[in-house]
This record gives structure tokens, C-alpha cells and sequence, in this order.
């Protein structure tokens, strides 16, 4: 199986929303897509899933036209999308009616995700007395009923507070042990590194940067060097023409040019009798990557 994007556009009048986006996940795993507010990562969603219709290319799942109406999808929107007046478990199996589900099978199911997410006790009360976070379970719940084999998730972990964020994620994890194809889009870089190894980063309807994030970051090297220590070393540092990127309570990112200037710096730092607590030569993070590339787009 695999999921191909071709070539896809949309403009709403005169305003191009996406243009010319193609990226393929040819194996099961997870995928990211990035961008900015505005930058038409919605709005390719919604095109992949036939939500919206496409001004020009094509979406194929295993070499076929994408039919989402007829394939097994999960969907967790980022605008989510609950009924308010109605009660939980009559939106769920409506939900699973939806994608063909009958009741028997669809019970077991809520049974096992409702205790699986810590939702029991509400299946009966209307989704406008839930949380935000638990209305937010109920709709993680309704995208994985049917065990689809495309599952999208767009910002799944934005507002929730880290128990339940930690609680989003070890389902995410599990749903990736089980060879499924997710896309999930998120402001939240560092979710994105831990979990994705492919991705593409949009700005203003645009690719700005596509590939495997891996082979990115080896192709720039270790270019930031993390320093903390308890004297202060930045006239040394000024000495081997280090770049400073950033000063925090967790040490100073220095940008450097070379492997050989952070092996001078250590020599000079040792010799003034500094030791350092922390001495780290590291690749850009994906957060440096993405501020870099939608910057770079934004100036063109």
C-alpha cells in the first residue's frame, strides 16, 4: 500500500491556497505536515481526503484514485466537531454507522476505546457538558473506531494538558506499531521529531522543504554547539569566532562553522581552568529548520 499525492492545487478566487503539493509515504509510518497559520495544510487535508475538490492533480491509496468515502480513513479534525446537544454514545454510533460499522461490532469498540481513554463515565452525558480535552477523546475515539488503515490528525494534541497529552501519544504510538499510514499536522516541533520520519513544510500554499528528516538534518551536520558551564567563557568563545544563536537558563547555542572550532573552543576552556557541564556539538533542530526555511519565504 501507499499513498501518493500528485500535483495538487486550490485557489478560493484569486487566492491560491495550495499550489503544486506532491509528496508519496510509500510505507506504513508516520508523515508531518508543517506550516504556519494560512499556510494550507487544512486545506491539503481535505483535499486528500475528497473533502474539498482539487483545481488540478491527483490523490492515489495503493494506485488508485483515492475514493475516502469508500476506504477504511479515520479523521481527527483540527476544528473537531462534536454535536453539542446530543449524547456521546448516539454521536459514536453514528459515527461508526458512517463507515459501515453494525452495532454489535461498533459497541465493542467504544467499550474498548472509551476505557482505553478514560471517557466511560461521559458516554452518556451531551458533549457540551465535556471538557474541551474530553470532547477531544471522544473525537480521538470516533477516528480510530473501524481500525483504519489511513489515519489523519490534524493538531491531535493542541490544548491538552501533558497527562492527556502523554495519553494522546502512547495511542498515536500504538496505532504506528500496528503499520498504519498517519498524517498528522502540529505547531508542536518537537512532537513532529519524535514521531515522524518524513514530512513536508508549507508556507503560503508552497513546499518550502520535503523529505526524511534524518537525511535533512545529516545533510547540514552539527552545526549548533550547546555550552553551559559555571564561569563565564563568552570572551573565549568571541576568541574562536563563534556565532551566538541563542543565551538560556539551559546554556548558549552557538553556531558554528566547522567541527574544529568547538574542539579549539574546549581546548581554551580547559586551559582557563573551565570545566563545562554540558559541551553538546548537535544538528539543527527541526524547530531551527522550519523557523529558517518560512522565513527564507517569506523574504522572496
Amino acid at each position: 500500500m501507499s499513498l501518493e499525492v500528485k500535483h495538487i492545487s486550490k485557489k478560493f478566487g484569486e487566492y491560491t491556497a495550495v499550489e503544486d503539493l506532491s509528496f508519496e509515504i510509500a510505507k506504513p509510518g508516520m508523515f508531518a505536515l508543517l506550516g504556519t497559520n494560512g499556510a494550507g495544510k487544512t486545506t491539503s487535508i481535505r483535499m486528500i481526503l475528497g473533502m474539498l475538490s482539487k483545481d488540478t492533480g491527483e490523490v492515489l491509496w495503493n494506485g488508485e484514485p483515492m475514493k475516502p468515502a469508500q476506504e477504511n480513513v479515520g479523521y481527527l479534525a483540527e476544528d473537531r466537531g462534536l454535536y453539542p446537544k446530543y449524547n456521546i454514545l448516539d454521536q459514536m454510533y453514528f459515527f461508526a454507522s458512517l463507515k459501515g460499522i453494525k452495532k454489535p461490532e461498533a459497541k465493542a469498540q467504544i467499550d474498548y476505546w472509551f476505557g482505553r481513554l478514560g471517557i466511560d463515565e461521559y458516554r452518556l452525558k451531551n458533549a457540551e457538558q465535556l471538557s474541551k480535552g474530553n470532547q477531544q477523546k471522544v473525537q480521538l475515539a470516533a477516528a480510530l473506531i473501524g481500525d483504519p488503515k489511513l489515519l489523519v490528525l490534524d493538531e491531535p494534541l493542541s490544548g491538552l494538558d501533558p497527562v492527556n497529552a502523554d495519553l494522546f501519544k502512547s495511542v498515536i504510538r500504538e496505532e504506528t506499531a500496528k503499520e498504519k499510514f498517519i498524517i498528522m499536522s502540529s505547531h508542536q516541533m518537537n512532537i513532529i521529531e519524535e514521531f515522524c520520519d518524513d514530512l513536508v513544510i508549507m508556507n503560503r500554499g508552497k513546499t518550502v522543504l520535503s523529505g526524511n528528516l534524518n537525511a535533512i538534518k545529516r545533510q547540514r551536520g552539527r552545526e549548533n554547539l550547546l555550552v553551559k558551564a559555571e564561569a563565564d567563557f563568552m570572551d573565549l568563545a568571541a576568541e574562536c569566532k563563534l556565532q551566538l544563536k541563542e543565551n538560556t537558563p539551559n546554556g548558549v547555542c552557538f553556531h558554528v562553522e566547522n567541527e574544529e572550532q568547538p574542539k579549539i573552543f574546549l581546548q581554551k576552556m580547559l586551559a582557563k581552568g573551565i570545566s563545562p557541564i554540558k559541551f553538546e556539538l548537535r544538528e539543527p533542530t527541526l524547530n531551527e529548520l522550519f523557523i529558517e526555511k518560512v522565513g527564507e519565504s517569506n523574504e522572496n
